[in-house]
């Protein structure tokens, strides 16, 4: 070996952090850095949006259809299918512009809590779609957000629009997620894909089975989208889950009605406004 290797203190050696027998401390490190950041940052707990990495804004949907609808059909393979596609990207665009409007009415009601604590961020995976619609609301308020990026071969960056000091980088999926939850008070799950409900029903098991002790409101939005890619009636009717399961989260179809419905829950279970109008407690 190396002599240089033999005589370099244990925690700069580059080859053993990055080796299988460094694991461990790697994974402990996608616990305390961000930890440091958030205590740092007085971000005391979030609001964590879910869904597609896929969505676009209605303008770049909009630009994407154009572009198609000028294509020779007779020119182009699988054109119909390309004109399908930008249709419903158009048609989707939709929920983009709905996680901006539930996150800027979000962040700009947090902002005005009476408490020199970061109260309430919204926070996503960082990455594109709706992640990026999320930091983009916030952004537009004029408050902070955070960005959970995971570094995967596709889809995933950092947005523009998450706070600079809160853009967070993992390797394992498992601490990115133990961050998405152990801060959150509330989460979102828009229309998403196998990622979306990967994270949306690891939170519901967690809730169903008593993990998670702290009252979180969990919002699906729109229930005509949720409710056709998944039959939750069917786990009831074939006894895999319980009725009173389906109490775990509620539907909600406008970024008002989801607006409302949490900020009730936050006054109701995390906001003292009893014994002073200065005082919030957790």
């Amino acid at each position: 070996m190396d002599d240089h290797k033999l005589t370099v203190k244990a925690y700069k050696n580059q080859d053993f952090l990055n080796s299988p027998d460094g694991r461990s401390i790697r994974i402990l490190a996608e616990f305390l850095e961000p930890k440091a950041r958030f205590d740092k940052n007085n971000i005391i707990d979030t609001i964590v949006l879910f869904g597609s990495a896929r969505l676009l804004s209605k303008s770049d949907a909009q630009k994407l259809y154009e572009q198609v609808k000028l294509l020779d059909p007779k020119e182009v393979p699988n054109y119909a299918h390309k004109l399908r596609h930008a249709q419903v990207m158009l048609e989707m665009s939709r929920y983009y512009e709905d996680a901006v409007e539930l996150s800027r009415l979000l962040t700009e009601w947090s902002l005005n809590l009476p408490t020199e604590k970061n109260r309430f961020i919204v926070c996503s995976g960082g990455g594109p779609g709706i992640m990026e619609a999320a930091n983009k609301g916030a952004n537009l308020a004029g408050g902070l957000s955070v960005g959970l990026n995971i570094s995967i071969p596709f889809e995933q960056f950092i947005n523009t629009y998450v706070t600079p000091e809160l853009k967070f980088e993992f390797h394992y999926f498992f601490m990115r997620k133990f961050w998405f939850v152990y801060l959150a008070k509330s989460l979102i799950v828009f229309p998403g894909g196998f990622g979306t409900m990967d994270e949306f029903f690891e939170v519901l098991t967690l809730l169903q089975t008593g993990k998670i002790k702290k009252q979180m409101k969990v919002i699906v939005y729109d229930e005509k989208y949720w409710k056709k890619v998944i039959n939750f009636d069917a786990l009831i009717e074939f006894g895999t889950i319980n009725p009173e399961d389906m109490e775990l989260f509620s539907f909600c179809n406008t970024p008002m009605q989801a607006f409302n419905e949490i900020t009730e829950h936050f006054e109701k279970n995390y906001l003292n406004k009893i014994n002073s109008k200065k005082s919030i407690t957790l």
